[in-house]
């Protein structure tokens, strides 16, 4: 699948691709993706399928996910990768980098573990609330926000999902993302990893505090395939912890990027 993404930085730098998590977008991760490019990386951000500016398909699993990064990488021509991946990005990172490790020099999983998850009603809700939305009377992006509100009380999250919104015509208003797609196939979104295969290079795993993505109990399990994986923890944050403690999360992420021999003391 030929994925639309955005590149900021040098080409011809390291190559730093980002994948953003599940109903989000390359945009999700524009000021960051500016911000590190800055220190010398070639940063690609890409759109995953069903997403944002990037081809719909009925196909949807960490298979088809994984086999769209291997063939945006073929197609640019990238090597000795740098990957970053939050929630469902970070899955596909974690696949990609098990399979295909002489290509990734260095990994960073924001908050997503390997284990199976199970079908989280939140995550129905999301996608049922957004299919709620009749497109053909909503006339401006404020209503539809007023209709997310009823059943979305989070204003971050609902201001998150609003980033898929787009003027299909200059009267009518539109989802990106392909909701259908992904309810066909969300159960999919939270299968586990399970293999035996060995990453013995820099990993960095940065969990949110207040979030249940990662647990201690999960560490075991994270560190018996990562070798040298750090888990850092921002206790403050949710899920979101890239936008919610943004400054911390840069300043941790451009440090074991860059190689700094003291990032994990900041």
């Amino acid at each position: 699948m030929d994925l639309f993404y955005r590149r900021y930085g040098t080409e011809g730098n390291q190559p730093l691709i980002i994948l953003h998590g599940l109903f989000g977008i390359s945009d999700n991760w524009v000021t960051f993706g500016r911000r590190i490019a800055d220190e010398g990386f070639d940063v690609i951000i890409p759109d995953q399928r069903n997403h944002g500016h990037s081809p719909h398909s009925d196909n949807f699993n960490y298979l088809a996910l994984t086999d769209d990064l291997f063939d945006l990488i073929e197609k640019l021509n990238l090597k000795n990768i740098l990957l970053i991946g939050h929630s469902m990005g970070g899955k596909v990172a974690m696949r990609f980098t098990l399979e295909n490790q002489q290509m990734v020099s260095k990994l960073l999983v924001v908050d997503i573990s390997l284990k199976a998850y199970g079908d989280r009603p939140h995550h129905r809700n999301i996608i049922e609330s957004m299919q709620a939305i009749d497109f053909e009377t909503v006339t401006s992006r404020s209503e539809v926000e007023e209709i997310l509100a009823q059943r979305v009380e989070s204003i971050r999250i609902r201001q998150f999902l609003m980033k898929n919104l787009y003027w299909k015509d200059k009267n009518t208003l539109a989802w990106r993302i392909n909701l259908d797609g992904i309810a066909r196939n969300l159960s999919e979104m939270f299968d586990a990893i399970e293999t035996n295969i060995l990453f013995s290079k820099p990993t960095l795993f940065i969990r949110g505090g207040l979030s249940d993505y990662i647990l201690p109990e999960d560490y075991p399990k994270i560190r018996a395939n990562f070798l040298r994986a750090e888990i850092f923890t921002i206790e403050d944050a949710s899920h979101w912890v890239h936008a919610e403690a943004a400054e911390q999360f840069y300043q941790l992420a451009s440090g074991f990027l860059t190689g700094q021999p003291d990032w994990y003391q900041d």
